[in-house]
């Protein structure tokens, strides 16, 4: 029997997606234990007890935000990762750079809810765990930082992560970062893929050999 999720997947124009899109852009601005239900189904238009009647409780609504979102992003690495495949690795890092900059802050919640997720995960809550570690091992491979996911060092991981808390701080922070840095909107995206290319490419260059 397919899942809620399964459902919603197979069908955006349905109210399970409908809820799940909503809820989605409401759990990453006030984290979960932030969002009610209600708030959720007011933004969608609906009673509460429909809500219920697709997801169940919110703790339910919010693991399948987190799952879709979580396979959502595996695809879009699986996009870069075929563009970038075969390059040498200047060229590979700035292909990645940009395009992960252009869908993420396209898709910004995706930031906010891992971060969230992380950091204010409730406690006593049966909430499932954003793998991010797949997502390190995936960008660890694509950059030729490793060779297969069970190979990948320490020092590889954090070199991943250094370049994804640097955009994750760039996008989550842009409210208060562009005024500082005196660039708004795509200016501001464009300043942050020059920023990222400058430090991150001649820095992982560089050092690969060393990993």
């Amino acid at each position: 029997m397919a899942t809620p999720l399964e459902k919603a997947r197979r069908d955006p124009s349905s109210m399970k997606a409908k809820i799940l899109t909503s809820a989605r852009k409401i759990f990453s601005k006030n984290g979960f234990s932030g969002t009610t239900t209600r708030m959720i189904a007011n933004t969608v238009g609906i009673d509460i007890s429909t809500l219920y009647y697709h997801w169940g409780e919110k703790a339910d609504l919010y693991n399948a935000v987190l799952l879709n979102t979580q396979e959502e992003l595996k695809q879009e690495l699986k996009r870069i990762e075929k563009i970038i495949h075969g390059k040498p690795l200047p060229s590979r890092l700035e292909i990645a750079i940009n395009e992960s900059c252009d869908y993420l802050f396209k898709n910004s919640e995706i930031t906010n809810l891992i971060l969230l997720n992380y950091f204010t995960k409730p406690k006593g809550k049966d909430i499932v765990e954003f793998h991010f570690i797949d997502i390190i091992t995936g960008i660890a491979i694509s950059m030729g930082l490793a060779m297969d996911k069970d190979k990948i060092t320490k020092q590889a991981k954090a070199r991943v992560m250094a370049v994804m808390l640097s955009l994750f701080n760039f996008i989550a922070g842009k409210k208060y970062l562009s005024p500082i840095i005196g660039a708004e909107s795509q200016d501001y995206l464009n300043v942050v893929k020059e920023t990222l290319n400058f430090i991150l490419i001649p820095a992982f260059v560089q050092d690969k050999k060393a990993i």
